[in-house]
Parts: structure tokens; sequence; C-alpha cells
């Protein structure tokens, strides 16, 4: 089932052997040539969800040397490591900053690039050609595609796999393997012929440095996007939004607050946005038992301005956590393709609305909403 393309080049042709996925039962077995061929120092060229990449195995000083040659890169150029699952992104960073932390949680899998500070892991026992190829001026770049065919290659081979574009210096990245024979002519042993990219554009590369970050290459995400993937954004809902969610909203900045090392009002210039709406709110402040019981546990409630929740609200949340059952099937009726990111604060209780009743009732519930914090905060990664 393995084929060879005729490309062109300069008026003549030249043959490379393909892969075409649809001929084969599953993708899983498409690919154990490829996979094969990677083991042995081969170069592969493999389908992501963006355009098409050349693979080689960044142990293999020989496939290095063919893809530096194809890329016009020099010895001490670095190549993007490509990984096939999240977590593997421990093997080649150890100390990923919170926002680098973000941005592999909720952009990958997916077409971004992460550039991010990190030295070769000592216990990797990687040797000085590898780390070359790997790292450059104390910083690697990663990348883990959606495409689940790359994710099936990449997880198959037993070493580190770096990556570049299927197509030789100024000529415009592949999209189907068309565009690669006519790009790379037979400059790569085989490539993995999945039809046209999903997208049919470059990954958008970031540089991550510390709490900021830097766009290097635009691509699949925009400014919009990456603004939203680097943020972490608490909502929390109750009926008016004057009593229950901002007590709630007003202690989850508190206490945030003390574990980053800042003030509530300085969260956001940490990447932390909390806030809080009503499934039925209309224009007004939080009520006075409210304010009172916050005044009480250093949180300022008397410039809260109650909002009706809305979709974009849900979409843009990461964590949103409602006070009773009626309010998770109400959300859950406003924007069904998010429901699976609410939860109730109290996991299987709900918090009693104090609404009309006393100071005492007000502080039962402030500290119902203070333990159901201490649990719900801890999967909050800032």
């Amino acid at each position: 089932m393995i084929s060879a393309y005729l490309g062109r080049k300069q008026g003549g042709y030249m043959s490379m052997d393909v892969v075409k996925v649809s001929d084969f039962p599953s993708g899983a077995a498409a690919i154990q040539r490829p996979i094969e061929i990677l083991e042995s120092g081969g170069l592969v060229v493999f389908p992501t969800e963006t355009v098409y990449g050349l693979a080689a195995r960044a142990d293999c000083p020989a496939a290095m040397d063919r893809l530096r040659q194809a890329k016009s890169r020099g010895p001490r150029d670095a190549f993007t490591v490509h990984i096939g699952s999240p977590s593997d992104v421990r093997l080649y960073a150890s100390n990923l900053s919170a926002l680098a932390a973000r941005f592999v949680r909720k952009g990958w899998p997916g077409p971004l690039t992460l550039i991010v500070d990190a030295a070769a892991p000592p216990e990797t026992g990687l040797d000085e050609r590898t780390v070359n190829a790997i790292y450059y001026n104390g910083a690697v770049g990663l990348r883990c595609p959606e495409d689940e065919l790359a994710r099936l290659l990449l997880c198959g081979v037993s070493a580190p796999v770096v990556a570049a574009s299927a197509n030789l210096a100024g000529v415009k990245p592949p999209r189907d393997a068309y565009e690669v024979v006519d790009a790379l002519g037979d400059l790569a042993d085989i490539v993995v012929d999945a039809g046209p990219t999903r997208y049919a554009k470059a990954s958008t590369i970031v540089r991550v440095n510390g709490s900021s970050y830097t766009i290097v290459r635009e691509g699949v995400y925009d400014r919009r996007i990456l603004d939203r993937l680097s943020k972490v954004r608490l909502l929390f809902v109750c009926t008016g939004n004057t009593c229950r969610s901002p007590m709630a909203a007003g202690l989850a900045k508190k206490s945030l607050a003390d574990r980053v090392g800042c003030t509530p009002e300085g969260l956001r210039a940490h990447g932390v946005e909390v806030e809080s709406a009503g499934v039925t709110a209309g224009f007004g402040g939080a009520s006075l038992g409210a304010i009172a019981a916050m005044e009480m546990r250093g949180v300022d409630l008397s410039r809260h301005v109650s909002q009706r929740v809305t979709k974009e609200m849900l979409s843009q949340a990461d964590h949103i956590f409602a006070m009773t059952r009626a309010h998770l099937s109400a959300l859950a009726a406003m924007a069904p393709d998010y429901k699976h990111r609410v939860k109730l604060l109290l996991g299987d209780r709900e918090v009693t609305d104090p609404i009309g009743g006393s100071s005492d009732f007000y502080e039962t519930c402030a500290g119902t909403i203070e333990q159901g914090l201490e649990e719900c905060l801890r999967e909050v990664d800032v």
C-alpha cells in the first residue's frame, strides 16, 4: 500500500514513496512504516492540522544533517520538538511558568508552538548534538499537534522528534501531499498523505517570558484567542448577582491574590480574572447583608454592580461555579457547549440564598462559601 508519486522538478520528474492513509483500515496501520523509517533515522513527511511537517529523530546525527540541509539551517540551529501528548512537555521543559503551563493546558493539542525557557534536563541523558538540535540560547520550541495521525506517529517513536514545515526555504508550506513533493522533491524518505490539512495555515508561534508572551509568528490563533488562552477566568453564578455570587467572587479574588502574592486588584496583571453574574440579574448593587459579611473578611463589595450572565461569559470562563442545581440547568440550557465547565460550588450541595435574611444568615452563607472555595480553588492553576 506504499506507492510512488511522480512530482515535478525543473521540467523533469522524481519519485517519492507515499502512504495514502485512505488505503489503510486505520490511521494506526497507515503509520507503521513511517514510524519504522523515523526510528531507523529516516526523514518522514507527516500531516498536521496546520501544514505538512518534515520530521527526524533529534538523536540521529545523519537524520539531523539531512534535515538541516533540506531546511538550509546551520549546525547550531535548533528545531521545534513535536510531542504526541501535552504531558510530554515535562520531558523537555521541567519548570514551566504559570503562563506557559496555562498555554499548554488550554492550547494543546492544537495549532500553537511555544518557545519557553528551558535547559536540557540532566536525567534525559541527551548527548551534546541532540541538545543542540533541541535547545538554543536557554530555550526550547515545543508543539503538540491536534491532528490524530500526527500524534500517533509521534507517540510511536522512542526518541525525541523534531520537525519543520515540509518545504524549502522561501517556498510556501505545503497543505497537501502534492505540494509536499513539489516543494521537497525526493529529500524525504516517505510522505504520509492524509489529504488537505484542516487549517491550511501555519501554527502560531508564541515566546513565553515568565508572566508575559510575545507573538513570534501569527498563524491559526490570532491575538484575541491567545489573550483568552493566556488568562484564567473564573465565573460565579447565582440568581440575582447581589449576594452569593459576588461574595464568592470577592473571597476567591482575596484567596488567589494571597497565593500569587499581590492585591486582588493586581490579579489581572497575573492573567487571572474573577467575575460574577446572575441568571436573572438586573442592574443594582450587592445587598447590605452581603456587604457587611464581606467587610468582616476584608472584602469590599460596596462598588459591586450586578449583571446578567451571558453566553459570551460562559464561553470565556475556564471555571464556572453555580450555587444551585437550578442554576446548573439554566446555564446548560443557555450554552450547552460549555456545560461541562459548570459545577456546583459545594460539589453535591447547594448554597442557600440569604436574600432577606438576618445578618447571622448572611454570616452562615459566607462561611459556607468559604468552605466551598477552599476545595474548588485547588484546581485553579495560577
